[in-house]
């Protein structure tokens, strides 16, 4: 038999990784609608930039230390409309925090055009869940032409 101790240590090392589990879940559930919207960006479609925003999300994009504001709408209307060049938003090592309903996600960008990095920066998005759902209620973020080479 084994003693009991080593029960413990099994059950708290199990309880761990099932709560990193969870953690990892549940930030994953909180990319959803980045990507989504990234995703409907890439494809210049309106509706899809749109749907994982609730509805007047608001946007500040920084731009040469001076704050350019509008709608989630507003935005989808200006970067929706069909166009020659590819476009892509890609983030990484996002640092995520989730509180109940609430979720930020900052996390450094390049925004690519025609598959070469045009600017880069932080992107901040602030998420509500709302029927189980993670939507963004804001977004903010720096833009900036020295971006470092990959």
């Amino acid at each position: 038999m084994y003693p009991k101790a080593v029960f413990s240590i099994a059950l708290a090392l199990f309880a761990a990784s099932s709560l990193s589990l969870f953690a990892a879940s549940e930030d994953d559930a909180v990319l959803v609608p980045i990507n989504a919207m990234f995703d409907g960006m890439a494809k210049r479609d309106a509706a899809a930039i749109k749907a994982p925003a609730i509805p007047g999300a608001t946007m500040v994009l920084m731009r040469d230390g001076k704050p350019s504001q509008m709608t989630i709408e507003a935005f989808a209307d200006r970067v929706g409309k069909p166009g020659k060049t590819q476009i892509a938003e890609r983030i990484h090592d996002p640092l995520i925090r989730i509180d109940n309903d609430l979720a930020v996600v900052w996390a450094p960008f390049e925004f690519l055009v025609d598959g070469k990095v045009d600017h880069c920066g932080t992107d901040l998005f602030n998420l509500v869940r709302t029927d189980g759902k993670w939507l963004i209620a804001s977004v903010a973020d720096t833009g900036r032409k020295d971006c470092p080479a990959h």
